[in-house]
């Protein structure tokens, strides 16, 4: 592969892990390799950085696809080479590594800590391949052998010292031993990439950019990420918004006043005038299941529309599980994140009856309570994956709202492959309204930018 194809690649795997990367910034980044020295990667990585990364959340995405088409070294690197002697998986072999890994790691020396995980996939991440010749690589059966958790009691014993309280060397020790994990996992996709290419791996093992994130598979640490990007995510909806808005001002042509205009210059329309376009907001009525599976896709859904309230004419917001409670004032003007999630979180409680997702009764029930909401200046949207554990689904309650609503959608945050399929009525739901599979925050954005 010439340095172009992998240039090409690397601008295309990018795209793919959601980083909006044109074709001019692909440029951009040729004419800054130009000034480079390619002896250093560091400093290859930094120019790249430099002219395809906009924002900070985007720099870990793209740090794990430079290392895929990018790598430090090929195979063993030059000094297993010139060695010519096959890397050894023993007991002897075992013991010795994990002392050298407790030296360096109590040192703190990165380049040993990159050497020691070369090291560590070569000799114990091997894996038969399905073929003769063939070969493939596991961190996860690297780092079982090598166990480095087990060394952080004698890591935090040689951490301790003059000014050092076992707490913060307990810390020390947890990073140490987590960046040697991440190195052995990079080591091994490398190895993958040699075999298989790095569009593949790419492909399957990196993780895409926190607007791309799965909400239903995100851990913990994600969704703490994705409530720190809802609201710059909202601020950059709105100015969007306001930009669309202002050039749509302009009505339609106004005929008297552009002729009448058109006398002083010889009857020839130099300037034509247009009619002001009437304002028109949208009331919007948001109805979300909050049941554990789909409870995070619900909260940042609401917190989204909260942030654009500006944008429609009013809000109102009910959460189900198979009873409805209106949340509309829990998001005040000036209302603390946290405050919000957590109050959402304890609507959970109070939204449910008997536990169990009954989408037929939490409909039938908001019908009943709330179903003045409902009009014909109204907008409803409603929020979840469908799945009623079997009970009815009160077709008919949901197909009276939707005639009554101006307009109606359905957001589910399940792959269309799912719908329809165990206990999922989405199929059935969606003849009734659109049916939308909104599966992260990019998704999100860009339907709430549409109905604002």
């Amino acid at each position: 592969m010439s340095l172009l194809d992998t240039h090409i690649g690397f601008v295309e795997a990018l795209r793919g892990a959601g980083l909006p990367v044109s074709l001019a910034e692909g440029l951009d980044a040729i004419a800054a390799l130009e000034k480079v020295s390619w002896h250093d990667r560091e400093t290859v990585r930094a120019a790249y950085a430099a002219t395809l990364v906009k924002r900070q959340p985007q720099r870990v995405t793209f740090d794990a696809v430079f290392d895929v088409y990018y790598p430090r070294l090929i195979g063993d690197g030059a000094s297993a080479a010139a060695d010519g002697s096959p890397v050894r998986d023993s007991g002897a072999d075992l013991a010795r590594f994990r002392e050298a890994l407790a030296e360096a790691l109590a040192a703190g020396d990165p380049a040993a800590l990159q050497d020691l995980a070369v090291d560590a996939v070569a000799r114990f991440g091997a894996m038969p391949g399905r073929g003769p010749g063939l070969s493939s690589w596991s961190a996860y059966t690297s780092l079982q052998r090598v166990a480095p958790a087990e060394l952080a009691d004698r890591l935090v014993q040689a951490l301790l010292g003059p000014g050092v309280d076992p707490e913060q060397a307990q810390r020390t020790a947890a990073r140490r031993i987590g960046d040697f994990t991440r190195l052995v996992e990079g080591d091994a996709r490398r190895r993958i990439a040699e075999e298989k290419g790095p569009a593949h791996v790419v492909d399957t093992t990196v993780r895409p950019t926190i607007d791309r994130l799965d909400f239903l598979a995100a851990r913990r640490s994600d969704l703490e990420e994705m409530r720190r990007e809802i609201y710059p995510l909202a601020r950059r909806l709105a100015a969007r918004l306001a930009k669309e808005q202002h050039a749509r001002r302009r009505g339609p042509l106004d005929v008297r006043r552009t002729v009448r205009a058109s006398i002083a210059t010889g009857g020839v329309p130099l300037a034509t005038h247009h009619r002001p376009r009437r304002p028109h907001r949208t009331d919007l009525v948001v109805l979300c299941d909050v049941s554990g599976s789909v409870a995070s896709f619900a909260q940042f859904t609401l917190l989204l529309v909260y942030a654009l309230r500006e944008a429609f004419g009013g809000v109102r917001a009910f959460t189900f599980v198979d009873d409805v409670v209106e949340v509309s004032d829990r998001f005040r003007p000036g209302a603390d994140v946290v405050e919000v999630m957590e109050g959402l979180a304890a609507s959970t409680a109070h939204a449910s009856m008997w536990g169990r997702t009954s989408y037929g009764r939490a409909l039938t029930r908001f019908a009943e309570a709330h179903g003045d909401a409902v009009g014909p200046r109204t907008s409803l949207l409603v929020l979840g994956d469908a799945r009623s554990n079997h009970s009815d689904l009160a077709l008919p309650v949901l197909g009276e709202l939707v005639g009554r609503a101006r307009h109606a959608w359905w957001l589910n945050p399940e792959h269309p492959r799912h719908w329809g399929t165990g206990d999922s009525a989405a199929d059935r739901y969606g003849e009734l309204l659109p049916m939308l599979e909104c599966r992260n925050l990019a998704q999100l954005g860009e339907f709430v930018h549409g109905i604002a």
